[in-house]
């Protein structure tokens, strides 16, 4: 049996009345001027669904007939990244003055990268409630928490209440909600309502904070709706719209052989009796490996698996079906189109194995240490030591942004970090060694990185020391083309540090990024011919 979804009106998924006064058209709200250059917006969205589509969408087309560019700016607030549909849009038509706190869109990106989107990166974890306490308006004259002018969300259905149920994401929705001083909403009719699937909680004020009482992976302790005051509501815009996914990043080799490192460990550390034979919750990054680790589990010996993450993709589907994945707790189900089909058609199976939260929750350090969490993700780099670096190529130029991955790595029982022993440079297939001597920017440091691992092989430095963890990684981790390279650099580092008596974690800091300086130099590649 599938989602028992069947074409509703407008009226019908608003089940309070009174609201339908609010209904509007997005052009009649333009039209309006409500929207004026400075102002603080929110969206709803996490990872490229539940984000609203016909406003935002409805403002860049506003711009580009007015030639507004660089006119209509404002500062934007979103729990994670967006479809490119929107967010490049604006960028492209120059409407991001700010950025807060994590996106994806190339355009973006090169907005960010060129100084003309002012970018604060943040844990996701910690977002949500530094916006309800005045964080990002700190310039403000006087005391007063500085409300968002208006946040725009998108919703599957509206209760009888006038409270909110969103559609396939949470993110920091509510806490949006919470800032807002006016709201726009944009209910979904064209997507099934997800009554039911959510647990939402408000960020509260120190010293007014509680335990957040989770001990088990399918506790609920909020509501299935976001509280919400009506007064606050100036317009209700029907949507046809869905989201605008990918599809999903397929397994290659490399991903598959990473997978499997990952794998074989688990299965040690099991026979070893440091897990439990349906192992601890399981948190995975997006993108490829994550798949392939997914994937992996589902024709792996684990049963009764529990997940506790942020984003749930693909390959969680075969898992559910296969009946290895017991339940799984995320603030965003990010399915491919053909995945979301698939979703829909298992729906009564899942229904009950799946539950929606705030990513102040899903990513809550609280809960992560207290399950005893297995955190995996994906760095730019992880240099000798175990530092990782996931936000900046080349210390410099920003991808994505730090995410939720140091909530999970600095609080997880095991703390992983995967990728490629390589990527390819303009010159070169095997141009950039994703492991270096040092990181040009430090996201997760040695204190909090448990487990390296590449298609090589894979590292498990618990417990080493600094020189130990090098070796170990090197001959692990660093592809072949690499390994000589990266060797001499740390028999020279410990030979020149030994003679000042400083060769605890052995740098020659006149050197260390010489890699990273043949990768932005004429050769394009960090194949260095000597360290002299």
């Amino acid at each position: 049996m599938g989602i028992k979804f069947l074409a509703e009106t407008l009226t019908q998924r608003i089940r309070r009345p009174s609201l339908f006064s609010k209904l509007t058209t997005v052009d009649h709200l333009i039209d309006s001027g409500f929207f004026k250059n400075g102002m603080k917006i929110g969206w709803s969205g996490f990872t490229g669904v539940g984000y609203p589509k016909i406003t935002p969408i409805a403002l860049a087309e506003h711009v580009e007939k007015n030639k507004l560019q660089g006119k209509l700016r404002f500062d934007l607030f979103v729990g994670a990244s967006v479809a490119p549909e929107t967010e490049d849009r604006w960028a492209r038509n120059l409407m991001i003055a700010r950025r807060y706190p994590y996106q994806s869109g190339k355009d973006v990106q090169k907005e960010i990268n060129m100084n003309r989107t002012l970018f604060a990166d943040k844990h996701l974890s910690e977002f949500p409630l530094d916006l309800v306490s005045g964080y990002y308006s700190l310039d403000k004259p006087g005391n007063k928490v500085e409300k968002l002018d208006v946040v725009i969300i998108e919703v599957t259905a509206i209760t009888e209440e006038g409270y909110l149920i969103p559609g396939a994401s949470v993110g920091a929705t509510p806490e949006l909600v919470q800032s807002a001083e006016h709201i726009v909403v944009e209910v979904n009719t064209a997507l099934p309502n997800f009554e039911g699937l959510h647990d939402i909680t408000f960020s509260k004020f120190a010293p007014y904070k509680f335990p957040i009482l989770i001990q088990r992976v399918d506790d609920r302790i909020g509501t299935p709706y976001i509280p919400c005051d009506s007064e606050k509501i100036i317009a209700i815009i029907e949507s046809k719209k869905v989201d605008k996914q990918q599809a999903s990043a397929l397994a290659d080799e490399t991903s598959i052989k990473i997978a499997n490192n990952i794998l074989e460990f688990f299965e040690n550390e099991v026979n070893m009796g440091r897990l439990p034979k349906q192992l601890l919750p399981l948190q995975s990054g997006v993108g490829n490996i994550a798949n392939s680790i997914i994937g992996g589990l589902v024709d792996g010996p684990f049963s009764n698996v529990e997940v506790w993450t942020e984003v749930i993709q693909d390959t969680f589907l075969d898992f559910w079906e296969h009946h290895k994945l017991s339940f799984a707790s995320a603030t965003s189900v990010s399915f491919s189109p053909e995945g979301f089909d698939r979703f829909y058609e298992i729906w009564d199976d899942v229904k009950d194995r799946l539950v929606l939260r705030s990513q102040s929750v899903s990513n809550s350090p609280e809960i992560i240490r207290r399950l005893g969490v297995i955190a995996m993700n994906t760095p730019v780099e992880v240099d000798i030591y175990a530092h990782a670096n996931s936000t900046h190529i080349c210390g410099s130029k920003m991808l994505n942004g730090l995410g939720g991955s140091n909530d999970f790595l600095r609080n997880a029982k095991l703390s992983i970090m995967h990728t490629p022993s390589t990527r390819p440079s303009p010159t070169d297939p095997r141009g950039v060694s994703c492991i270096v001597p040092m990181c040009s920017h430090i996201d997760s440091t040695e204190h909090d990185l448990d487990v390296i691992v590449t298609e090589q092989g894979l590292a498990d430095v618990r417990g080493l020391a600094p020189t130990e963890r090098a070796k170990l990684i090197i001959d692990k981790c660093a592809h072949p083309d690499y390994k000589p390279i990266l060797t001499d650099y740390f028999d020279f580092s410990l030979k020149k540090c030994l003679e000042r008596g400083a060769a605890h974690e052995p740098h020659m800091l006149d050197k260390v990024f010489k890699m990273h300086l043949g990768l932005l130099g004429n050769e394009k590649t960090m194949k260095i011919k000597n360290w002299n």
